[in-house]
């Protein structure tokens, strides 16, 4: 399997395996204890596991979410430690991130909920960081006697907490909740921005898609990052993708006789591994004859290469912008 192929392979893995991903912009202080401000500690923060007390700026950090890190390089902060998501050394490489790491990396300590706990004690880390994760109980307990850990948002399943309300708990336990709020309000305002200069978004139905091997299809529901990323920008989602999602996933998987599925939409948006998948799918015959397929209305959008459909699919403060600044456009080419 090339490269290209096995990202989108482990990012569909992903997305089965997971709970639905929620969306929107809840205030992080209903779920966090006693509100503090920037740089005031010892701060407390409510999780699913209990609390945690932080008595001090952390100067270390560990980050065991899938995309965390990017929440804290926003804060001018490179952890000193993160998990392998892609399995293809992506620290430096994605463009909204490139810079803020410069020439460090951070040490891979896990893959995905798999962690390492002994890279973790090595690193003697001040906080240890899981919000987009699916940290269980006895590792929580475990990584606890390391140093003190956020883990994730006790309000919603795992890996469903809105990118804001994560964004947020982040900037509390690093002491920059001031800066993390105006960081969420400017990406919030650049959402907005699309929906005011494109209200015609608002009168049309997309389907996010994706297809890694011939006969399989999978549609994102609402609760996933990708289809929240393009219900922000204005569109609908359709309400028939998640009728066939099962066991509270957030992806639905179907065979080509189930294709006219995407006819429910106004637009489909493809988000694919490479232009062989890309010519595989136009190649289908029953995918030919769809409506939304006639009209024009189907659009192919990389994982990589570039890096837009990873942008909103890591759909974090720091990714959005670049995915926003690099979508419309092809959203908006001939008027369509």
């Amino acid at each position: 399997m090339s490269p290209k192929h096995a990202f989108a392979a482990l990012l569909l893995t992903l997305a089965m395996a997971l709970t639905a991903c929620g969306g929107g912009g809840q205030d992080a202080s209903s779920s966090d204890g006693d509100a503090s401000g920037d740089g005031a500690f010892p701060v407390t923060i409510e999780h699913k596991y209990g609390k945690t007390e932080i008595t001090s700026e952390p100067k270390k950090v560990v980050t065991l979410g899938l995309s965390d890190q990017d929440a804290v390089l926003a804060l001018g902060v490179k952890p000193v430690g993160a998990v392998d998501w892609f399995k293809e050394d992506p620290y430096g490489k994605w463009p909204w991130t490139k810079d803020r790491w410069g020439d460090d990396k951070p040490e891979i300590v896990g893959e995905r909920d798999e962690y390492n706990m002994e890279k973790v004690a090595e690193l003697e880390p001040d906080v240890i960081i899981a919000q987009y994760s699916g940290m269980q109980k006895e590792q929580y307990e475990k990584l606890s006697k390391i140093a003190p850990v956020v883990a994730q948002p006790k309000d919603y399943p795992d890996y469903a907490a809105p990118w804001q309300e994560m964004s947020r708990r982040i900037g509390k336990a690093l002491g920059k909740e001031a800066e993390m709020d105006k960081l969420i309000k400017d990406t919030d305002k650049k959402f907005a921005k699309v929906r005011e200069e494109h209200p015609e978004f608002a009168d049309e139905t997309v389907i996010v898609a994706d297809s890694f091997e011939p006969g399989v299809y999978s549609a994102f529901a609402k609760t996933d990052p990708k289809a929240i990323f393009f219900k922000e920008l204005g569109f609908k989602l359709s309400d028939d993708v998640d009728k066939l999602v099962e066991n509270n996933m957030n992806v639905a998987e179907f065979g080509s006789e189930k294709l006219d599925l995407l006819d429910s939409a106004d637009r489909v948006v493809w988000v694919t591994s490479s232009e062989e998948a890309n010519d595989r799918i136009k190649g289908e015959k029953l995918y030919q004859r769809l409506d939304v397929v006639k009209d024009g209305n189907d659009l192919f959008i990389p994982y990589q290469d570039p890096d837009i459909g990873a942008a909103f699919s890591f759909n974090t403060v720091l990714s959005i912008p670049y995915a926003v600044d690099e979508t419309v456009p092809l959203l908006t080419a001939d008027d369509k």
